[in-house]
């Protein structure tokens, strides 16, 4: 008989967590609720009417209050406020030049609002290799690593942290040494739901102080659980993709995040019939002439489905994994990206028991012919214990892409739906685990 001790996961827990922060705020357009569709001229209009009315004096003094109360929580606020009038100048027909410097940027102001994107929660980590790897010491490795944050409203954005990791697990955080930016759209015109939309850092805004909203109908409540992955092309070329499911308060569906640096990005709709499905995660290269996917098209098994582009992804797959244990007999789902190393793909997965615990596991498939699982886990790896069942959705942990450093696996972890979590385990232990 079969049976399940904690003490013998081959994970090494890390002391560090990172949890939510309501400090981390970003500046972002302010859209009244029902502008231009109850009343004429529309509510925008009046508000920039009054604001017009204001005497220069009096638009002066209330400028330098915004600017006592904001200026030092954002960075460069008068050009996002001169950029936001100018975005309302252009809807409402305006002539710029008819308008002060100071009424400019107090009308910016009023068409702006603080957004706390991770003020709830902070959670589904995925981590990939850092573009930049200069200046390192041996075994040391700079990374990306990607958070769903979730803020005001339960709305879902994505963060980013980097940071340096070593042996034994031995890693630190970049500080988050400045105010946070939202990446802004390339053509705010141009945001149709069903279009790729490009968006972009802003100026002098680090890597982890830059977070990607949703930008259209389709994402609008939430761009959720990040799969990064470095993908190397046929022509050795290399680009970070990742898969995440943007939620439009009523549907769901899977998207392809693009970048080559994290200083411009590409956020794609994925169509076919498994993209109408949740938890996709790509190959970091394609296998047999065609891009692979791990994927759950029934809401319980992990199916592995192929296509010939990108983008496309009309094959339902073929059965990959069905539970087989108990803690994963409600469902199971993937946990990232496979991992390749010398035994083959490390494919983590996450399973469903009793009382909706989830578990992580593992399994391991041929490099060659992936549809053939060599091994998995028979016990989890990782399952919330003691503080880590504690959180917004009890008793869950949750990957979304684990990175190795050498012989390792550095796997930072999500700790039910609240904060992240980080562990390390070497590749031959958790290979030598599988049955």
């Amino acid at each position: 008989m079969l049976i399940c001790r904690p003490d013998h996961s081959p994970l090494r827990i890390l002391r560090e967590k990172l949890t939510a922060d309501p400090s981390r705020v970003v500046l972002r357009p302010f859209h009244l609720a029902w502008q231009a569709s109850v009343s004429e001229p529309s509510r925008a209009a009046q508000l920039v009417a009054d604001i017009l009315r204001l005497d220069e004096e009096q638009a002066e003094v209330e400028l330098d209050l915004v600017w006592k109360d904001f200026s030092e929580r954002h960075w460069q606020i008068g050009r996002i406020f001169d950029g936001r009038f100018a975005e309302i100048a252009e809807d409402l027909e305006l002539d710029e030049t008819d308008v002060s410097p100071v009424k400019r940027r107090l009308i910016g102001a009023y068409f702006c609002h603080e957004y706390s994107y991770a003020a709830a929660a902070l959670m589904n980590p995925s981590v990939v290799p850092h573009p930049d790897q200069s200046g390192l010491g041996p075994k040391q490795l700079r990374f990306v690593m990607s958070m769903r944050a979730v803020g005001e409203g339960h709305i879902s954005s994505v963060a980013f942290r980097e940071g340096i990791i070593g042996p034994d697990g031995d890693f630190s955080l970049w500080p988050q040494s400045g105010p946070a930016m939202a990446a802004v759209p390339d053509d705010r015109h141009h945001l149709e739901p069903d279009d790729a939309t490009l968006v972009h850092r802003q100026p002098g805004s680090a890597i982890s102080n830059s977070v990607l909203f949703p930008m259209t109908e389709a994402q609008r409540n939430g761009l959720e659980d990040l799969r990064l992955v470095q993908f190397t092309h046929d022509d050795g070329s290399r680009e970070y993709l990742g898969t995440y499911t943007a939620y439009s308060g009523h549907a769901i569906r899977s998207e392809l995040l693009r970048t080559r640096d994290f200083t411009s990005f590409c956020l794609d709709p994925l169509s076919g019939r498994a993209a109408r499905n949740k938890g996709m995660a790509l190959f970091p290269r394609k296998i047999g002439g065609r891009y692979l996917m791990i994927g759950r098209q029934d809401g319980k098994n992990i199916t592995l489905l192929s296509s010939d582009t990108l983008t496309d992804w009309d094959d339902e797959g073929r059965p990959l994994l069905s539970p087989a244990f108990p803690w994963e007999f409600v469902q199971m789902g993937n946990c990232g990206s496979p991992i390749e190393c010398g035994a083959g793909w490390i494919l983590l997965t996450h399973g469903v028991g009793a009382m909706r615990k989830y578990s992580l596991g593992a399994a391991l498939l041929d490099r060659d012919d992936p549809s053939h699982v060599l091994g998995r886990t028979a016990c989890p790896i990782l399952t919330a214990a003691e503080s880590d069942r504690e959180g917004y959705v009890p008793n869950v942990v949750y990957t979304c892409g684990a990175l190795t450093v050498g012989d390792e696996l550095f796997i930072p972890y999500g700790i039910s739906d609240s904060a992240i979590g980080f562990a390390t385990t070497t590749i031959s232990d958790l290979v030598d685990l599988m049955i």
